[in-house]
């Protein structure tokens, strides 16, 4: 657990926060919120941190999209929980754009790790399927392509 000083500031915390772990704007604020500093200290550290390049959306958000991609996660997964973390629109595409990935071969890596290979025999696993590649965030071009050996 982590326990906080007295004489502990708000930059000290998200300083020491950042030191661990890469966090986006919103979720440091949170997180400095969540330990008691007053919204204007907050600002300050978020600001100093982000002047210092201790901060950076972008390297958040190409770091957060390297996690979902290795978990098998689609781009439409990706996109909603960056949305949940109050990541703008405009930084999820440049940090997508600018890492470029194969949506489609992760789709189909992702059906064989879970299903072992197995072939869609019947529609009911066929449904089951595609539902987990829908919950994965994967588009209906991307699922067709999984499932569809050709």
């Amino acid at each position: 657990m982590y326990f906080q000083t007295p004489n502990w500031t708000a930059k000290k915390t998200a300083l020491d926060l950042l030191s661990r772990c890469e966090y986006g704007r919103y979720e440091l604020q949170q997180k400095l919120l969540n330990k008691g500093f007053e919204l204007s200290d907050i600002d300050e550290a978020v600001e100093f941190c982000r002047e210092h390049h201790y901060l950076d959306d972008l390297r958040y958000t190409k770091d957060q999209i390297k996690q979902h991609v290795e978990k098998g996660h689609g781009e439409r997964r990706i996109r909603q929980d960056l949305h949940i973390k109050h990541v703008r629109n405009e930084v999820i595409d440049q940090a997508l754009a600018e890492e470029p990935q194969h949506w489609f071969e992760l789709a189909k890596l992702s059906i064989n790790k879970y299903f072992e290979e197995n072939p869609t025999s019947g529609s009911c696993e066929y449904s089951k399927q595609v539902r987990f590649l829908q919950y994965r965030g994967f588009s209906s071009e991307q699922i067709q392509y999984a499932l569809n050996p050709e």
